[in-house]
């Protein structure tokens, strides 16, 4: 099983991070503390059930210019 996150730049710093397919949000002051954030969310969500091996960060940047 893996649980893939959709990580932003927080707007006051640090990360934000949101799983897909489901109801996991978590954050961190920085990339190492995200990773620690969004093991523990995800064991924290499976809770006495079995949690995924493979928890995948992809940071999403946005880029916006003048045309």
């Amino acid at each position: 099983m893996e649980i893939i996150f959709e990580v932003t730049e927080a707007v006051e710093g640090g990360y934000d991070a949101r799983a897909l397919g489901y109801d996991i949000f978590t954050q961190g002051d920085d990339w190492d503390d995200l990773k620690a954030m969004a093991r523990d969310a995800v064991r924290c969500y499976f809770e006495g059930g079995s949690a995924s091996r493979v928890i995948r960060l992809h940071l999403v940047t946005e880029e916006a210019t003048v045309v």
